[in-house]
Parts: C-alpha cells; sequence; structure tokens
C-alpha cells in the first residue's frame, strides 16, 4: 500500500477519490479499485493495519493495568465519550478523546468519533438488516421529510451483492417489513428466547421474535478464505479489533480487497479541509487536505470524488467547501445542507426475570441477540405518533453466591456460585423524524487545531419520539405479562442523540433538486462528479441499524459512477 507526498500534480492526481474509509468508505475503496480505477482514499486518523495493530486483541482482563476498566480520571476528561458501552480499556485506543476533535452543543448531542483506518467499523455492534418498501416510502405515505428515489426492488440487488462478501449470519424468517437476505447459519436463539418467541406469536399475529442478523462469518465461504477471514470464533471482544476477521471491517475486508489490485493508495492522517470546486470548468476537480500533524496542505486531484467521512463529518466538508458558485457550501442551492439531521431513538429499556426452565442455561457466547422488528404503523397509521420501532431481545442466566456460614464452610459457599433465574433485557431502536430544525451548522467563530470551523449541534427529541417511548413501554410490557415474566421495570435512559451513533442526514437523496441534495444514485444534483454514500445521504432513517444499506448504496454509486465515467458523462 503506497504511502507518499510528492510535489507534482500529476503525482497527485487520481482517477477517483474517497474520503474517510469506514464502512461505506471501504466499500468505496474495494469497488473503485476493482473497477481498474486509481484511487486515493484519504483518513484524518492513523494507520490501523489488520491484526498487526489490535494491541488488546488477545489479553487477558488480568494482563491489563486496569483489569478492562478505566481509570476515573479519564472518564472526567472524556464526559462524552465515556457514556459509550464499549469505551473501556481494551478498546479505548479506538475511540476520538473529547478534547481531540471539539465541537459546539447549542443542544445536548454526544457525538462518538473514531478517527482511524477503518473508522467506526471496528467499533460498530455489526446488526445488519435491509431496509423493505414500508421504510422507502414511508415519508411519502406519512407526510415528513421528502419521498425517497428509490424502492427496495432497486437496492435488493446490491444488498445481495454486499452480504455474500461481508459474510451476514441470519434466517430466513420470510417477514415483508424485514426482507431475507444471503445469509451464513443463524446463531441460536436462547432458551427463554425461544419460548418467548412462541409466545408472541400466539398472541400476537404481526409481531415476531427472530435472532438478530449480524456481519459474522458464522460459517466461512470461499469468498471469505479469499479474504483472508476465518469462522468467528465468538469470542465477543469485537471493540479490540478481531484477527480472525470474524466479523466484517473494513480493515480485514474491503481495504485489504483494494489493496491487492495494486489500484489503492492510502493516505492516513490526512484532515480533509474541502472540496475544490473549479469556477471555469464547472465541476469538483479534488480535495484539499491538512497533515494531521505538521498542518502542511496538500491538494488532490480526481475526476470523481466520495465523501464518506461519516454524516456529521461529511456535512462538515461540504459545508466547508466554498467557492463564488456555492458560497454557503457545495451543493447546497437551495439551502438545505446539514439540515434534517436525524438519528435513532435508543432511550428506552426494559427489563425481567422469569422462573421457569431452571434446568436450562447458556453455553459459550454469540455475538448477537433476539431481534423483534417494527410492528407499528406498518400496514396502516394506528398509533398517536408517525413510524415505529425495532427493539432487541436478549436473555441469560443470573448468578449469585451464598454468603452462608463461616470459616470452610463460607469458603465453599464462596466457591461455588449457584444459577439463579433467567434475566430478560430489551432496549427500543425508535425511527426519528427528520425535520428542519435538526440541523448541523458551522461556527462562525470557533475553529479546530487545523483551522476549521467547529460543527454546531442543534438537535433534539420531539414529541413524537416521547410517544414512541410510552408505547414501547406499554408494548413490551404487555409481551413480557403475556409470556409469564416477573418483576417487569421500563427505564428511560434520557441519554442525549447521538449516543446510538446512529447519525443520519444533512445530504439527503431525493427526487427534486429543490428540496434534496442528492440524487437516486447518491449524486450531488449540482456536482456530478460528487457522490455521498454514508450516513449523510439518509432521507430517512428506518428503525434498521443502517450500516449494511451504506454498503449497498456505495456499491450501487460506484457501479453507475464508473459507467458514468466510461461513457463520457463525468469528465
Amino acid at each position: 500500500m503506497a504511502y507518499f507526498n510528492i510535489d507534482g500534480v500529476e503525482e497527485r492526481t487520481y482517477d477517483a477519490i474517497v474520503i474517510g474509509s469506514g464502512i461505506s468508505g471501504g466499500w468505496a475503496a474495494k469497488e473503485l479499485t476493482e473497477k481498474g480505477l486509481r484511487t486515493l482514499v484519504l483518513d484524518r486518523g492513523k494507520d490501523v493495519k489488520h491484526v498487526v495493530d489490535y494491541p488488546t486483541t488477545s489479553l487477558h482482563p488480568w494482563e491489563m493495568d486496569h483489569r478492562g476498566t478505566l481509570p476515573l480520571e479519564v472518564k472526567k476528561e472524556n464526559p462524552i465519550v465515556s457514556k459509550c458501552y464499549a469505551f473501556k480499556e481494551d478498546a479505548s485506543h479506538f475511540f476520538s478523546k473529547d478534547d481531540e476533535h471539539p465541537y459546539v452543543q447549542e443542544k445536548p448531542f454526544d457525538w462518538i468519533k473514531g478517527y482511524q483506518v477503518g473508522g467506526k467499523s471496528l467499533l460498530w455492534a455489526r446488526q445488519v438488516q435491509r431496509w423493505s418498501d414500508f421504510d422507502f416510502e414511508g415519508p411519502a405515505r406519512d407526510g415528513f421529510a421528502v419521498d425517497w428515489p428509490i424502492r427496495y426492488k432497486d437496492l435488493a440487488p446490491w444488498y445481495s451483492y454486499v452480504e455474500k462478501f461481508a459474510g451476514i449470519s441470519g434466517n430466513k424468517d420470510g417477514l415483508p417489513e424485514l426482507p431475507d437476505g444471503e445469509f451464513l447459519p443463524p446463531y441460536e436463539l436462547t432458551k427463554v428466547e425461544k419460548y418467548f418467541k412462541e409466545k408472541v406469536a400466539e398472541k400476537y399475529g404481526d409481531r415476531h421474535v427472530i435472532v438478530a442478523r449480524c456481519a459474522h462469518l458464522s460459517e466461512q465461504k470461499d469468498i471469505h478464505k479469499q479474504q483472508g477471514r476465518v469462522q468467528c470464533q465468538n469470542r465477543v471482544l469485537c471493540q479490540r479489533g478481531c484477527p480472525y476477521g470474524g466479523y466484517f471491517s473494513s480493515n480485514s475486508s474491503t481495504l485489504p480487497w483494494a489493496e491487492k489490485t495494486g489500484n489503492l493508495t492510502l493516505k492516513p492522517d490526512s484532515v480533509v479541509e474541502s472540496l475544490i470546486y473549479d469556477e471555469e470548468k464547472e465541476k469538483v476537480t479534488g480535495v484539499r487536505v491538512i497533515d494531521a500533524h505538521t498542518k502542511e496542505v496538500t491538494e488532490y486531484f480526481s475526476k470523481i470524488v466520495f465523501v464518506n467521512a461519516a454524516a456529521a463529518n461529511t456535512n462538515l466538508i461540504l459545508l466547508n467547501s466554498k467557492s463564488k458558485r456555492f458560497p454557503n457550501g457545495l451543493g447546497n442551492d437551495n439551502g438545505l445542507l446539514g439540515k434534517y439531521f436525524a438519528f435513532h431513538n435508543y432511550r428506552a429499556r426494559a427489563t425481567a426475570e422469569y422462573d421457569g426452565f431452571t434446568d436450562f442455561t447458556t453455553d459459550g457466547k454469540r455475538p448477537t441477540s433476539g431481534y423483534i422488528p417494527r410492528f407499528r404503523n406498518i400496514h396502516k397509521q394506528e398509533t398517536n405518533f408517525l413510524r415505529g420501532y425495532a427493539a432487541g431481545v436478549s436473555t441469560y442466566r443470573s448468578e449469585y453466591t451464598s454468603e452462608d456460614g463461616l470459616g470452610v464452610a463460607l469458603k465453599e459457599n464462596l466457591a461455588k456460585p449457584k444459577l439463579g433465574p433467567w434475566r430478560i433485557g430489551s432496549h427500543m431502536m425508535g425511527e426519528t423524524i427528520p425535520k428542519e430544525s435538526n440541523l448541523i451548522s458551522l461556527n462562525n467563530s470557533k475553529k479546530d487545531e487545523w483551522g476549521i470551523p467547529l460543527l454546531n449541534f442543534d438537535v433534539a427529541y420531539d414529541d413524537n419520539d416521547e410517544k414512541m417511548i410510552e408505547d414501547y413501554f406499554e408494548q413490551i410490557t404487555e409481551m413480557f405479562e403475556s409470556a409469564g415474566f416477573t418483576n417487569i421495570r421500563t427505564s428511560d435512559s434520557k441519554q442525549a442523540p447521538g449516543l446510538d451513533i446512529h447519525e443520519m442526514g444533512g445530504v439527503r437523496m431525493g427526487k427534486d433538486p429543490k428540496t434534496s441534495l442528492l440524487n437516486e444514485w447518491n449524486q450531488l444534483h449540482t456536482s456530478k462528479n460528487v457522490f455521498v454514500t454514508d450516513g449523510a445521504c439518509m432521507t430517512s432513517t428506518g428503525t434498521q441499524n443502517p450500516s449494511l444499506t451504506y454498503m449497498a448504496l456505495t456499491a450501487r454509486a460506484v457501479d453507475y459512477a464508473v459507467k458514468e465515467l466510461k461513457n463520457g458523462n463525468i469528465s
């Protein structure tokens, strides 16, 4: 993989430039290089090589300075990122610390960042579900946002394409609201999850408990062997980086694949300041980059640019790409860039216990859980809120130790933990409605250490989110009660938007240049050689974990871009 700094314009010119190397950027790199384009991939973070740069991947807790936890001082220094469940001693090196790239919170927003080659593909929860037409048709049917310019049939073959390469474990469930995919063998539900599935099916005809689909190699196919990846070992230490390549990441999969073509140049520590718009040629000609350490400015040039910096930073880059033609940011003729920013609502949770099946427990680990696909407002509007929510469900046997006795008796009791009742946990994944008032923008007075304006976040929940939470509490309680679960408790974490780490929107797709930034091919309406296929392109959020959709959109957009390039429609 080439790393170099050359002054000549010709040596700094490529067929394509990709900004960002996370899940969507990695896919753009794979597809572009595989189709023969000399491609430059820029990432603002440090390099992370598969296996080599996973320093904690095989450590036992006692081999870490703090046995896996972080010192209180570190948590105090990082009040935002320390809220993330994976920000612990074994993975903190893959997270950006709070002081490394500050931002302005006009309203509370927890922006979780992972600045390194591979981005947050090293840290994601690896849950993958396809969208259906109930999701793509939602805005038009329910009267919010704008109509998606595509439907499920447009993306279905691309879902299949990326699933086969990435490796997705799942079950063929036959649910129109959650289409089946190209699955490897599914993981098992626990005994209590299977029981809950049966009870829910008995009482509700439109609700389903399934095993959650995940980007793990439950079985190694030849395509995965070619990537150098082997079957998932079910260690569930994924946030450390997997030396086996058992789960999908840019580092283990798409970037090495792109490197094998000989067409990839990767430059880490490259902070993209803006896209370069040539007023005479009336097109984007390249990218302006600041070295993360030396602050040296270098310009790189290409015929096409894919902006995949993750939703918030993609918005930042485009907003900061100002010119005489685009004084308010690249492509921003309609003033919508940065608006209709959205996320997922993860605030609501529920727990319960079950006294049955005491002769069963679980053995080993699995990298997924149970899952309840969205069941609200699918075929018609039936609640006092728009859209709906999905839910995760997991169960396990609790353990306890008796502290009875003295001396030898106490010692023996403490050394022999006993199994307690089954415990059940659930969390809501709610669709939020993109609103013009939810926006990110450039700060006029504050800049980061590279001289780039900070981002303002003016994003909040609304009444629709609150009503959805209440409905989840009511429905999950009812479902738990129908299964005979006890000690049911619901809670609202009150967490700020952002901690879901599913930022979406700001550069939304649409049919009309007056109401959207991107067309049906993820192409800027006003700059045909610029494509956006990360979370920023999303018109609405659905209830599904979004990464699989980013992958499919990226592969589809690259296919289109390369054809347009060859046909002379992009030059």
